[in-house]
């Protein structure tokens, strides 16, 4: 099929685009000897997690439960979920899955540690566990390395546990002190850190400047956004992934109506003026969203699209858009070579 035949709005990436991102990603951390774990929260389809793996990347990141047990069952062996995991179904969930891959989590307080090893425990089953460190993202995270050492020995001295290192996100001035000084309060206990794990797209590329880490974690990278342009992750040529949408309405000479709104491109701006850039006007601004129309101002544009035509844009926040689309179609060329099926939309439990 033509891309040009696909009803909109439609979800297209870019496989040349895709496959260089991922190789580059890959040889990029490779050069400094860091694990590549992507991150399949902005993708959540299966066959691309397969390509990164395929690539070199040492298993990947998933943020929920549910995505987890869609890529195990799509056959991916080494899971990370950097996520607190709380209540008894969910407890059950995660041990059935440890059954099937190898896996691992994070916690950055007592009372998920402390289920964790009881549900563990009594399952008979060994889960590695990291402690979270806020290192300076403001979000979860123990607050101080004694913090992180103390948990760290917390952990290592749960039944069904066993302490498998330290996660932060992002990466940021503070990690390689943080991660040091834990490192060091750690060996007085004789307690190793094998394990320091760091993540982010804004930040992937300057990975190397932290020796502290030794894996990363990232998602955007493979798809591109206007987030991510807007940090200099990603430059507009090497964006892989777009929406196609239809101007449905010209209601003034200003003004277009596009046939995306906030279920497309969703409401999120990320710091950035307007809902998305269009590539064939990029001087036009997607000032509102509704529901199912995307309002669109053309008034600086030279040339302004007729009722009818097709335009294509770079939205701001791949990951949330990817989330509203129940399959993404893979082109090369112009040409539609496969279908996905966005199989872990939606797994947010």
């Amino acid at each position: 099929m033509d891309i040009h035949q696909l009803d909109t709005p439609a979800a297209v990436v870019d496989l040349d685009k895709l496959e260089a991102a991922i190789q580059k990603c890959q040889n990029y951390l490779d050069r400094y000897g860091l694990d590549n774990r992507p991150h399949i929260k902005t993708h959540k389809i299966p066959d691309i997690a397969h390509m990164q793996i395929k690539a070199g990347a040492v298993g990947i990141t998933c943020q929920k439960l549910g995505e987890a047990e869609i890529m195990a069952q799509a056959g991916i062996q080494d899971i990370f979920i950097p996520y607190n995991i709380i209540g008894p179904a969910k407890l059950e969930r995660l041990m059935d899955l440890a059954r099937r891959v190898r896996l691992s989590v994070t916690v950055d307080n007592e009372f998920v540690a402390r289920n964790l090893s009881t549900a563990f425990r009594s399952a008979k089953l060994t889960l590695p566990v990291l402690v979270e460190c806020d290192t300076g993202g403001k979000r979860c995270g123990v607050q101080s390395p004694q913090a992180a050492a103390e948990m760290a020995r917390f952990i290592q001295r749960r039944p069904g546990l066993v302490f498998g290192g330290f996660m932060t996100y992002p990466n940021n001035d503070g990690l390689d002190l943080f991660m040091r000084e834990s490192k060091r309060l750690l060996a007085k206990a004789g307690i190793s850190v094998e394990r320091v794990s760091g993540g982010g797209t804004s930040c992937l590329w300057q990975a190397h400047t932290h020796p502290e880490l030794t894996e990363h974690r990232a998602g955007m990278y493979i798809f591109g956004d206007r987030s991510t342009m807007k940090a200099g992750a990603v430059q507009l040529e090497d964006c892989s992934f777009k929406v196609i949408t239809t101007v449905v309405s010209r209601p003034t000479d200003e003004r277009g109506i596009l046939d995306g709104g906030s279920k497309t491109f969703s409401s999120d701006l990320v710091g950035l003026e307007g809902y998305g850039m269009i590539l064939e006007y990029p001087d036009a601004r997607i000032y509102s969203l509704m529901e199912e129309h995307g309002l669109a101002d053309f008034s600086m544009c030279r040339n302004k699209p007729g009722i009818g035509e097709r335009v294509t844009v770079i939205p701001n926040h791949c990951c949330a858009v990817t989330n509203l689309f129940t399959q993404v179609y893979a082109v090369r060329k112009d040409q539609v070579e496969v279908t996905w099926p966005v199989t872990a939309r939606g797994a947010i439990q």
